[in-house]
C-alpha cells in the first residue's frame, strides 16, 4: 500500500545500516533464543544495537526491547509497501553499529501456504539483508545437509551463513561441513541451556516483563554466544551489506494543537507497534500510559483513548475489582471520547469476560457484548479492512490493513468492517464517528490517514470540553 509522495518523497534517499536476519526453518527451531542472545552480546560488547521483527508478532519484539534498552520495530510487506518498509528500516537503524532482524516461522512461509510474500525471505531481500539460518539439529545428522540444500536453492534469497541450534560441540564440525559444501558460512553451534530457557503460553512465549530474572537469563545467553558462535563473522557479514535505497512516504497535514491520548499500559495491555506510536506523536499526540490494572481512573484532561491487545482473560478478576477505572472508560466512551481499542482492549470495553475456567467477569460495559476464551484460534491472520460507512479511521469504502490473533470470542464483534482474508470474507468491528473497537489489530502506516482521522476528532473533542 504505497501512497503518494510528497516533493521530499521523491528524492531518492540512501543509507547503508550494517544489518542481518536471522531466519529459520520453522516455528520452535530458536530464532528467537539466537537474537537475543546476539543482541545481548554485542551491547556487552559496545555496540550500539538496533533490532526488528518480520511480521505482527507483539512478543518477541518485548525481549529484544529489554535487551538493548530501545525499542525493537515489526517490518511487515504485508501492512506497507516496500519504499515504506525500508524508509522505516533505515529511520530505525540509521546510527546503529548493527542491526538484527528476527525472520517469523520459517524462512520462506508468507501470508499463505502457496506465496512467500510477507514472509522473512521476501524483507530480506526486500531491504538486501544477508540471512543466517538458524537450524535446530535435534533428531538429525547428515539429513541436515539435505535440509540445507534445500533452503539454499528453493528460491531467490539472501541466505549466507547458518547457525546450528540445539548442536553439541562434538558434532559442530560436522554440521559446518555441511554448509561449507552448499557456499554457506558455518557461524557456530548453540547448546541447549537450560537455565534460560523461557515459558510458553497460548498467544506465544510468556511476555518479558513477566520474568523476574531475564536479564540474568539474557546475559547467560550473551556469555554462551560468545563461546560457540562466530560473533566476529557476524559482524563482518553485516558490514558486507550493500546500501538501500527508499522513498519517503508522505504524511497527512500534523494537527494544529496537541491533544492528549491515554494509552493503556500494563500486564494485561501490552501489544503495541512502536511505530504506530511514534506516528501519533509525529502527528501531534502527547501519549499518557495509563493502567486499567493499577490506576483508579484515567488520567485527567484526555482527548483520546487507545487500548491495545494483550491478555486481559489473565487479570480478569483484577480488571473486574477496579471498579473505579472500569466507571471512569465507561463514562469516557459513552461521553464520546475517541477511542480505538484492539482485541483485548475491545473485550475490555464490552460487558464481560469469561476467562479459561469460565468464571465470568464484569469489564468496562461501554460496549455491548460477553467475551469468553476458546480452545482455538478465531478468524486468525492478516486482513484488508473494507469500511462499510463514514465512521472514524476510515470514509465509507476505506481500507486499512490489520492483524488478529486471538484465542477468544465475544457475542458482538460488530460489524462496521468488511474483512477480507485471502478467501474468506466477514464483518467485524464495532465503530462510529469517534470509535474503533474490533479484534483486528491495525498498523498505521499502512494507511496513515487513519491515524490522523483519529487524531482531528481528538482535537475537536478537546474543543469541545472547552466551551
Amino acid at each position: 500500500m504505497d501512497r503518494k509522495e510528497s516533493g521530499e518523497g521523491r528524492m531518492n534517499q540512501q543509507k547503508n545500516p550494517p544489518r542481518v536476519a536471522v531466519v529459520g526453518t520453522g516455528s520452535g527451531c530458536g530464532k528467537t533464543t539466537v537474537v537475543c542472545a546476539l543482541l545481548q552480546a554485542f551491547c556487552n560488547r559496545g555496540l550500539k544495537a538496533t533490532s526488528f521483527k518480520c511480521g505482527p508478532d507483539y512478543i518477541d519484539p518485548m525481549f529484544h526491547q529489554k535487551v538493548i534498552g530501545t525499542p525493537s520495530r515489526n517490518l511487515d510487506l504485508f501492512f506497507c509497501g516496500e519504499d515504506t518498509v525500508r524508509y522505516l528500516f533505515c529511520r530505525a537503524a540509521a546510527d546503529a553499529e548493527i542491526s538484527v532482524i528476527e525472520g517469523v516461522m520459517g524462512m520462506y512461509d508468507g501470508i499463505g501456504p502457496d506465496t512467500q510474500e510477507a514472509s522473512s525471505n521476501h524483507l530480506a531481500m526486500v531491504t538486501k539483508t544477508p540471512e543466517i539460518l538458524v537450524v535446530n539439529t535435534r533428531g538429525m545428522s547428515l539429513s541436515a545437509a539435505a535440509l540445507l540444500s534445500g533452503y539454499a536453492q528453493f528460491a531467490p534469497n539472501q541466505l549466507a551463513g547458518v547457525i546450528f541450534n540445539g548442536s553439541s560441540a562434538g558434532m559442530y564440525p560436522s554440521y559446518a561441513k555441511m554448509a561449507q559444501s552448499l557456499g554457506l558460512q558455518p557461524l557456530g553451534y548453540f547448546p541447549v541451556v537450560p537455565q534460560a530457557s523461557v515459558e510458553s503460553r497460548h498467544l506465544g512465549l510468556v511476555t518479558a516483563g513477566e520474568i523476574e530474572n531475564l536479564k540474568e537469563k539474557m546475559m547467560l545467553l550473551a556469555e554462551t554466544a560468545e563461546k560457540t558462535l562466530d560473533l566476529d563473522g557476524i559482524l563482518q557479514l553485516a558490514q558486507s551489506t550493500v546500501t538501500l535505497e527508499y522513498k519517503k512516504p508522505s504524511l497527512p497535514p500534523l494537527q494544529q494543537v496537541s491533544v492528549r491520548i491515554g494509552v493503556a499500559l500494563d500486564e494485561a495491555f501490552c501489544f503495541y507497534y512502536a511505530d504506530n506510536l511514534e506516528l501519533l506523536e509525529e502527528m501531534g499526540a502527547k501519549l499518557v500510559p495509563f493502567s486499567p490494572l493499577h490506576d483508579k481512573s484515567l488520567p485527567p484532561d484526555l482527548d483520546g483513548l487507545y487500548l491495545g491487545g494483550g491478555y486481559p482473560e489473565l487479570y480478569a478478576r483484577s480488571l473486574a475489582e477496579n471498579e473505579t477505572m472500569r466507571q471512569s472508560v465507561r463514562q469516557a466512551v459513552t461521553n464520546e471520547m475517541p477511542t480505538i481499542a484492539e482485541c483485548g482492549g475491545f473485550l475490555y470495553l464490552q460487558q464481560s469476560l469469561a476467562d479459561r475456567t469460565g468464571n465470568d467477569f464484569p469489564m468496562a460495559g461501554a460496549l455491548p457484548g460477553k467475551g469468553q476464551m476458546t480452545d482455538r484460534l478465531v478468524r486468525f491472520g492478516y486482513v484488508d479492512l473494507l469500511s462499510r460507512r463514514e465512521q472514524m479511521i476510515c470514509p465509507a469504502g476505506g481500507q486499512i490493513r490489520g492483524h488478529s490473533f486471538h484465542y477468544s470470542d465475544t457475542t458482538k464483534n460488530g460489524e462496521s468492517f468488511l474483512a477480507r482474508k485471502r478467501k474468506d470474507e466477514y464483518f467485524c468491528v464495532q465503530a462510529g464517528p469517534r470509535l474503533y473497537a474490533g479484534y483486528p489489530h491495525l498498523y498505521f502506516w499502512s494507511n496513515p490517514d487513519a491515524a490522523s482521522r483519529f487524531l482531528a476528532q481528538c482535537a475537536t473533542y478537546q474543543k469541545e470540553q472547552k466551551v
